[in-house]
């Protein structure tokens, strides 16, 4: 199909029409034409069918037309932390790596998402600023077991706990009893539970550890993962909970979720691009941008989570965007024990997988299922990350073979920090469409300048209720 931008055909008052010779229809590529009215999308049809005074857009033949991104586990810290990172900027970000919906964690803002007025208060937040739309997480701590019914009237998608500390103490974490009670309410309730899966007995946590990244790996065994996925699946069995394992990092974890999914346990699992993409034996000493919780494992480890990818186990794969300030990520000069844990890579994770899957020579039909109708089935979320009769019009035009060179102060998250600083990956998002409008376009604007977004923010906040 050849190339061309807009043009208006008659009036712009008709439908808009995208047409792509490859288009993300029904689980597969083909050929086809998006209708759009207003917000949504009105019919799927063949590519070369005419639509009476539409506007049209044609995708170039060396790229694809997909639904809209979802992002299930993004901390975007706002209010109280807007200085790590904040609603206006995280989906600036988003919309630059075609994520057309994220999550939000009820931690790290202040303060946390744990009462129903604390959810008002960052929807207030998050109104005027939000270029694309954003539901939110509660979160489960021992002070609010018990009242997580107003939280859940109020719109959160389900519940985040820790089984070891969060790294805030406004944030605590719950115990094995605490989890159990935590997951019969929330069972009935007929929300969902989502947990950070570390056991603390097996972790070896100090103040400081030095800038040995093998020393802070060794800190956070594997086997601390798999005991508290273990206490997971037990829980959920007993309970009849919806239970989700949040950034599997330990693929020697994965028989057993496999065999909890076959025995029709209500769990599911997802991972992050960094553990896709990112190896232990490749991380320098003292690089504090590569610390997260659990951390980067070896490539052996990574290669079983490939596994984990191509043989359907893991639902989703989502940034856990957990940004910071540089001076926290470079605490203590380097010093693992100091550095604040989190990846920042909201705007590069498709592309960061892309690059991946394309080396190991597993197709792109594989991995999009994972970032679009996965992480919206782990969250509730209704007709998002597909293009269909019905569902909102968020569409994405993504370059297959363009370079991205990572360049950290480029992007555009609020600190210029990253893991995926200097690499070059291959794939590169073009253009973003939400409810229908063109709000990101990286083609527009000349040498040298900015990727242009569109208008004033237009995402939307979104309830489960």
């Amino acid at each position: 199909m050849e190339a061309t931008e807009e043009n208006a055909v008659a009036s712009n008052d008709g439908p808009r029409v995208i047409r792509a010779s490859r288009a993300w229809v029904d689980g597969a590529f083909r050929p086809a034409a998006v209708v759009i009215e207003d917000t949504r999308i009105v019919d799927v049809i063949d590519v070369r069918d005419k639509v009476a005074r539409s506007r049209q857009t044609l995708v170039p033949d060396d790229a694809v037309l997909l639904p809209g991104l979802v992002d299930s586990h993004v901390h975007v810290n706002e209010p109280g932390r807007t200085e790590w990172e904040g609603f206006r900027s995280a989906t600036l970000a988003a919309a630059a790596g075609g994520v057309t919906t994220i999550v939000d964690m009820p931690l790290n803002s202040l303060p946390p998402t744990t009462t129903a007025r604390a959810l008002e208060i960052k929807r207030a937040a998050a109104s005027p600023s939000a270029f694309i739309d954003v539901g939110f997480w509660g979160g489960a701590v021992p002070d609010n077991l018990g009242s997580l019914a107003p939280l859940h009237e109020a719109g959160v998608y389900g519940f985040k706990c820790f089984l070891s500390p969060s790294g805030v103490e406004e944030f605590p974490h719950l115990d094995r009893a605490q989890l159990g009670a935590a997951m019969e309410e929330i069972a009935a309730l007929g929300s969902r539970i989502i947990v950070h899966a570390e056991d603390p007995a097996l972790l070896h946590e100090h103040t400081t550890l030095g800038r040995s990244y093998d020393a802070f790996l060794a800190s956070r065994p594997p086997e601390s993962e798999a005991s508290a996925i273990d206490a997971v699946i037990d829980a959920a069995r007993r309970t009849g909970a919806r239970a989700h394992i949040l950034h599997l990092s330990d693929a020697h974890s994965l028989p057993a979720i496999r065999a909890a999914k076959a025995a029709g346990i209500a769990l599911t699992v997802e991972t992050c691009p960094h553990y896709l993409t990112i190896i232990a034996e490749d991380i320098p000493d003292g690089a504090g941008e590569f610390k997260c919780c659990p951390p980067i494992r070896d490539s052996a480890n990574r290669d079983l989570l490939w596994e984990g990818i191509t043989d359907g186990t893991i639902d989703a794969i989502v940034s856990d965007h957990s940004p910071s300030t540089v001076d926290l990520k470079r605490s203590g000069d380097g010093d693992f024990g100091l550095a604040w844990g989190g990846i920042a890579g909201l705007q590069i994770g498709l592309s960061a997988v892309w690059t991946e899957a394309r080396s190991r020579g597993i197709a792109l039909e594989r991995i999009l299922p994972l970032f679009t109708t996965g992480p919206a089935e782990v969250a509730g979320i209704m007709g998002a990350g597909v293009i269909e009769p019905g569902a909102p019009a968020h569409l994405t035009v993504f370059g297959l073979e363009d370079p991205l060179p990572v360049d950290a102060r480029a992007l555009l998250h609020r600190n210029p920090i990253t893991a995926y600083d200097s690499r070059v990956l291959t794939g590169k998002v073009r253009r973003t469409w939400l409810h229908g409008r063109s709000i990101f376009n990286a083609t527009e604007g000349g040498p040298g300048e900015a990727p242009r977004f569109r208008d004033a923010p237009r995402g939307r906040l979104l309830s489960a209720r």
